[in-house]
């Protein structure tokens, strides 16, 4: 069961890969954007994990049903905009100082504040939807999870890049 969803995660790394690779020019552009990318995936992907972790235990324990889910996905969301502001401020500012350049500081920020309203979404979202599919979101949710925080992110941060580099 391990190596199925190991073997999953493979293919959603190349996914994520993909998406790197559309923006390969870009990347060629400012070599700061590659130093950069990890911060955004790490962010979303642990803003994710915390979701998952908190919605997995509310399956567990029967405290999430049809009555107050749209309230918890609501709250997820919001706390994940929240937290994209803080950080969206606090990494740009360190790559402000960093690399003395607004434009990526505030690429940065934007793409933050993206990837961990989504990473809100997903981390209850996913465990969700694999609960009622009679999946055990314990140990699948992680692979897609992880999944659409790195490709939201790249896809953002690169995105957005790719607009204004």
């Amino acid at each position: 069961n391990r190596f199925l969803w190991l073997f999953i995660n493979l293919i959603t790394a190349v996914l994520a890969s993909f998406v790197i690779g559309i923006f390969e020019n870009t990347i060629q552009k400012v070599i700061a954007l590659a130093v950069l990318m990890p911060i955004v995936a790490s962010m979303g992907g642990n803003a994710a994990t915390q979701t998952l972790t908190v919605t997995i235990q509310l399956i567990a324990s029967q405290q999430l049903n049809v009555k107050n889910v749209m309230k918890i996905i609501n709250r997820e969301v919001v706390t994940g905009l929240l937290n994209g502001l803080v950080f969206a401020a606090i990494t740009g500012v360190f790559v402000y100082f960093w690399f003395h350049d607004l434009k990526i500081a505030i690429l940065i920020g934007a793409a933050m504040i993206v990837n961990l309203t989504v990473a809100g979404l997903a981390g209850i979202a996913i465990p969700v939807t694999l609960n009622k599919m009679k999946i055990d979101p314990a140990v699948s949710a992680t692979v897609f999870v992880t999944t659409v925080t790195d490709v939201v992110g790249f896809f953002a941060f690169l995105g957005i890049a790719s607009l204004f580099v």
